[in-house]
């Protein structure tokens, strides 16, 4: 078997799996099938979505990315998985991407964020503007010493080294 053999393989299968990708929403360019298999590999809709990891990622497409009324409390304060597609709508590809390189508050893991490729977090920004803006603002921030009305996880300090 040539050198060549391993590379033409690889190269094919590149692009029927594309070309597969396509054909099931045609209607998606390659960066916006990139942002969306992003957004479902790294667990975005995981917080994101009301109800996605509960229903095992059973929720239409129409329902991603809206934010959740479920708080995350711990010794930060309570936050809440934001509403990207109304984050998104009047915020430049520049200004997302400047996002994304930004520490955020727990539990957000913005150090993943922070080690993707500049194309990766803008075919997110190009999906999740493709969704659209829908849905409510979540809720807003609360410190430490404020409790939350509804309802919320609770994670522990951490240890103290």
């Amino acid at each position: 078997m040539s050198a060549i053999q391993p590379k033409l393989a690889a190269w094919a299968a590149a692009a029927f799996f594309s070309c597969a990708a396509q054909a099931a929403d045609p209607g998606l360019t390659p960066e916006l099938i990139r942002g969306k298999y992003l957004v479902q590999i790294t667990g975005c809709n995981d917080c994101h979505t009301a109800g996605y990891a509960e229903s095992g990622g059973k929720v239409e497409e129409s329902r991603w990315l809206l934010g959740d009324r479920l708080g995350w409390r711990g010794p930060w304060g309570t936050t809440y998985a934001s509403n990207l597609r109304l984050a998104v709508k009047d915020m430049t590809v520049e200004q997302f991407v400047a996002r994304a390189r930004s520490p955020l508050r727990p539990p957000m893991p913005w150090f993943n964020l922070v080690a993707m490729r500049d194309s990766d977090v803008k075919a997110i920004y190009a999906y999740l503007r493709h969704l659209g803006p829908g849905g409510e603002p979540a809720p807003a921030y609360l410190p430490p010493d404020q409790a939350p009305a509804g309802p919320f996880v609770t994670f522990p300090a951490p240890p103290k080294h």
